[in-house]
C-alpha cells in the first residue's frame, strides 16, 4: 500500500525485530512530520495537515490528505475552535524509573538507544516527549530499595553528611544527560516514594510516617538533591514531597503523609528551605488520585503553605479529571499537572480510545501536562519491586530476542498525537461542539501561532464533522475508535 508523503507510519509488528527495524525506517523517512507540512496549493488557502490513528484499522499516526477550510458548511455536527485562552501546557512525558534507566543501558545496544531516544524525545526526527517524572531513590519499578542516604539499622544522618547521588550516576543520570542532548526543553519533576528509613517511623524505606525530627533534614534532602542533579548536569524543574502520600504500600517504598502533615511541612520546612537556597525548582504539592482532592484543598487554603506552592500534581487511579476543574475554581492562580497514570493489562477493549480520552479530558479540565507511568518495561513488565505486576511502558524492550527489540506500545500513539504538535509553552484554547455526535475534542495554540485540534471518535459507528475555525468550515469522517490530529497555522489565514 503506499503512503503519502510525510506519513509517520508505524506497523503493527508482529514480530519484536521487525518491528524495531520499521519504526526506525518509518522515523526517518518521515523526521519533519508536523514541523512544516502546510502548504498551499493556491494563495490565501488554508491547508489542514491530518494525522490519525486506529487499532481497528490498524493504522499508527497515519497521513491523511489534507482539508481546506472554506465557505461550504456540512450537514454534521461542528467543532468550533476559538481564541480563548486557557492553561499554558508544559507537555507530555513519562517516568525514567530506574527499572525503565536500567533497561535502555543494559539492553539496548548504543545505536538502539540513540535511535529510540530521538523517536521518543525529539521534536522532529520523534514525538518530542517533553516532560519527566523523575523517582528520586527506589520505586515499585526499581531493582532494589534505596535513598540517598541510606544507613545500618539505627544509625541516623541528620546533617546528611552521607547523602550522595552516585547509584544514580551508574546509569540513571546518563540517561537523563542523554535525553537532554536529544531535547534540551525537557523538564524533569523529581517525586521521593520514601525517603531514607531512618528519617521514618518504621525505620525502613517501606511503611511508615515521617519522624517529626526528621521534617527539617527531609527538607535539606531535598535541597541536595536538587543541588547534586543540577551539578551532574541535570535541572530539576520541579518536586513534590511524597508520591502518594495516602497510599502506605506494603512490598515497596511508600510514605504516609496526611494532608495537615504536608502543609507544616511545606511551609515550615520545605519552602523556606528552598527559598534559602535560592532555587529555582518549583513546589508541587500531593502528587495523589483526584478522588482525593480536599488534600490538595487542605495545603492550598494555608497562605504559609500556599506561597511556597505553584500548584498540584494529579494521578489518574481513583475519581475523575473533573476534580481538576473544580480545583482550579478554588484556587485560579495554582496549576495542575497529571503526573502518573499507567496503562496496563487489567485494561480491556479499545485501549487507544481510552488512553487518548485521558489526555483529551486531563487537558480539557485544566491540566498543564499529561505524563504516563514507566517510560519502558520489559516484556513481562519489569524489573518490578512489588505493586503492579501487569503494567505497560510506553516502549516495550523485548530482551529475549539477541538482539534486543524495542516497541512501541499504544501509549506511545496516544501520546504522540499531542505531543508531536503542541509545543511546550502553548495554551489550550476553546473548542466546543454543536449537536450530537459521541465527538471528545480538546484544541491548542502553539507560541508559533499554529493551531492544533485533536479529536477522538469513541462511538461504535463512524462519525463526520465540521471543524469550524474563524467562521469557515472544513469536514471530515472519523471512524469508530479513531483519534486524529489535525494542525493548520494562523499564518496562512484568507485575507478578505
Amino acid at each position: 500500500m503506499s503512503r503519502p508523503a510525510k506519513t509517520l507510519s508505524i506497523v503493527l509488528c508482529r514480530t519484536a525485530a521487525f518491528c524495531a527495524i520499521a519504526i526506525c525506517a518509518a522515523f526517518a523517512q518521515n523526521k519533519n512530520l508536523g514541523d512544516k507540512s502546510l502548504h498551499s496549493d493556491e494563495k490565501n488557502a488554508i491547508l489542514i495537515s491530518v494525522v490519525e490513528s486506529s487499532e481497528k484499522l490498524h493504522e499508527s499516526l497515519q497521513g491523511k490528505p489534507s482539508l481546506q477550510f472554506g465557505l461550504s458548511r456540512a450537514s454534521a455536527p461542528t467543532i468550533s475552535v476559538g481564541d480563548s485562552q486557557f492553561q499554558q501546557i508544559d507537555g507530555f512525558g513519562a517516568s525514567l524509573t530506574d527499572s525503565s534507566a536500567w533497561l535502555l543501558a543494559k539492553k539496548l545496544t548504543a545505536p538502539q538507544r540513540r535511535q529510540l531516544l530521538e523517536m521518543l524525545f525529539d521534536p522532529g526526527k520523534g514525538i518530542g516527549l517533553s516532560v519527566l517524572r523523575q523517582p528520586m531513590g527506589s520505586s515499585d519499578f526499581a531493582l532494589e530499595d534505596y535513598s540517598y542516604d541510606d544507613l545500618p539499622s539505627g544509625e541516623t544522618d541528620a546533617d546528611l553528611k552521607h547523602m550522595s547521588v552516585d547509584r544514580d550516576r551508574a546509569y540513571i543520570i546518563p540517561m537523563l544527560r542523554e535525553i537532554l542532548a536529544v531535547n534540551p526543553e525537557i523538564k524533569v519533576i523529581a517525586s521521593p516514594w520514601s525517603p531514607p528509613g531512618w528519617m521514618k517511623t518504621s525505620h525502613s524505606m517501606i511503611g511508615g510516617t515521617l519522624l517529626p525530627s526528621s521534617y527539617a533534614p527531609l527538607a535539606a534532602y531535598f535541597v541536595q538533591f536538587v543541588k547534586l542533579y543540577e551539578a551532574a548536569g541535570v535541572p530539576i524543574f520541579a518536586v513534590t514531597p511524597q508520591n502518594e502520600p495516602l497510599n502506605i504500600p506494603g512490598d515497596y517504598p511508600g510514605m504516609g503523609m496526611k494532608a495537615a502533615e504536608q502543609e507544616l511541612f511545606v511551609s515550615e520546612n520545605l519552602g523556606p528551605a528552598f527559598q534559602a537556597a535560592k532555587l529555582k525548582t518549583k513546589i508541587l504539592i500531593f502528587d495523589h488520585n483526584w478522588d482525593l482532592i480536599a488534600f490538595p484543598d487542605t495545603v492550598l487554603k494555608d497562605s504559609h503553605a500556599a506561597q511556597f506552592v505553584v500548584g498540584t500534581a494529579t494521578h489518574c487511579y481513583g475519581g475523575d479529571p473533573a476534580a481538576q476543574t473544580g480545583l482550579h475554581d478554588r484556587f485560579p492562580d495554582k496549576g495542575i499537572w497529571l503526573t502518573e497514570c499507567s496503562g496496563g493489562d487489567w485494561q480491556k477493549g479499545d485501549l487507544l480510545v481510552e488512553q487518548a480520552n485521558l489526555i483529551i479530558q486531563t487537558t480539557r479540565n485544566w491540566g498543564k501536562s499529561v505524563v504516563l507511568w514507566n517510560l519502558v518495561l520489559d516484556q513481562l513488565h519489569g524489573p518490578h519491586l512489588g505493586g503492579c505486576k501487569d503494567c505497560r511502558g510506553v516502549v516495550t524492550i523485548d530482551d529475549s530476542t539477541s538482539p534486543a527489540a524495542f516497541m512501541p506500545t499504544v501509549d506511545f500513539t496516544a501520546l504522540a498525537h499531542v505531543s508531536k504538535f503542541v509545543r511546550p509553552g502553548a495554551y489550550r484554547i476553546a473548542s466546543s461542539i454543536e449537536g450530537e455526535s459521541g465527538i471528545e475534542h480538546v484544541a491548542f495554540r502553539n507560541t508559533d501561532g499554529s493551531t492544533v485540534l485533536l479529536v477522538l471518535n469513541s462511538g461504535a459507528a463512524p462519525v463526520q464533522f465540521n471543524v469550524e475555525w474563524k467562521g469557515e468550515f472544513a469536514a471530515y469522517t472519523l471512524d469508530a475508535g479513531a483519534v486524529a490530529t489535525f494542525s493548520w497555522s494562523l499564518k496562512s489565514a484568507k485575507h478578505n
